[in-house]
């Protein structure tokens, strides 16, 4: 089968795509290279490579021919970019889901599998979060990712066109660049302890994440393009489980065997206090249950530097 990976040449997208060709498929990479890296992109001829925006409909029209199924990861993923340019979230977050949405449709793609986010719940103070739950986005960021959503749902209503959007929690893993404003903490404390710099907590460190493991995301990924009863569905990709910020820095110091004295600053504007997944939907959607618990993930990331 013949796939695209919008986004491909970044971190979770790179992951989508080596699965992909060790499965014996045929993928196409759609990037402008603003975060992702040429590096990250496996060699193969199976794979083929352009440079270009998913906000542009007419690039992403041209290369959607022949596809069979879309993974669409590309988008502005830091917050504060967001919170300092709505308009450029607006036009890589949404406009370039719906570029991929409409390309879609026009080319005859059999399913369409988009990247959400966990960012789309919000504060609201009920956990674990379950799919049926209100959301209040608190950022461009989620504002895109949510509209997104909301389009995927009506392409499948409207147009029958298979889409699935996966809310992903704190994913973390090998390629995460820690010198880029995208990357989530676990990379960016792990390169300042190699560093020999001191790591830095935003608030009191007791805000709470699930954190999912690449490889896992992955698979729900691959099952996502599959599963029947997907089509047109929300589903959370987490572990169900949670970890504080402190706790998370002193496991790290622990592994690495450094010790932990971090910096402190003040909580940071959009930051969500607490985050937790109910993930019963993808166990009953897409037969998929997270199988990297914290602390192997974090010694395969290790391993991995």
């Amino acid at each position: 089968m013949k796939y695209l990976v919008t986004g491909g040449a970044g971190f979770i997208g790179s992951h989508i795509t080596e699965r992909l060709l060790a499965d014996g498929h045929q993928v196409r990479i759609l990037d402008n290279f603003s975060t992702g890296k040429r590096e990250n992109i496996p060699v193969s001829d199976a794979v083929s490579v352009i440079e270009g925006d998913v906000g542009n409909f007419d690039t992403v029209r041209d290369w959607m021919e022949g596809i069979d199924i879309v993974y669409h990861e590309a988008a502005i993923a830091s917050v504060p970019e967001t919170v300092g340019n709505p308009l450029g979230s607006e036009h890589t977050n949404y406009r370039g889901t719906l570029n991929v949405l409409e390309a879609a449709r026009q080319a005859g793609v059999r399913r369409v599998i988009f990247a959400c986010s966990a960012a789309v719940y919000g504060d609201l103070p009920e956990l674990p979060k379950t799919e049926d739950m209100p959301v209040r986005p608190l950022s461009p960021y989620a504002v895109d990712k949510l509209a997104s959503e909301h389009a995927c749902q009506v392409y499948t209503q409207l147009y029958g066109l298979d889409t699935v959007a996966l809310r992903y929690f704190n994913v973390y893993g090998p390629r995460q660049d820690p010198s880029s404003p995208y990357s989530g903490v676990i990379s960016i404390f792990a390169d300042s302890i190699h560093q020999g710099n001191q790591p830095t907590i935003f608030g009191d460190g007791e805000q709470t994440r699930d954190f999912v493991y690449v490889s896992d995301v992955v698979e729900a990924n691959i099952r996502a393009a599959t599963a029947p009863a997907a089509a047109g569905k929300a589903i959370n990709v987490a572990t169900g489980t949670t970890i504080t910020i402190n706790e998370l820095l002193s496991t790290i110091c622990r592994i690495q065997g450094q010790p932990c004295d971090p910096a402190r600053l003040p909580a940071r504007e959009g930051d969500i206090r607490h985050s937790c997944a109910d993930v019963t939907l993808a166990g009953t959607v897409l037969g998929w249950t997270p199988g990297v618990d914290f602390e192997t993930g974090l010694r395969r990331l290790f391993e991995n530097e």
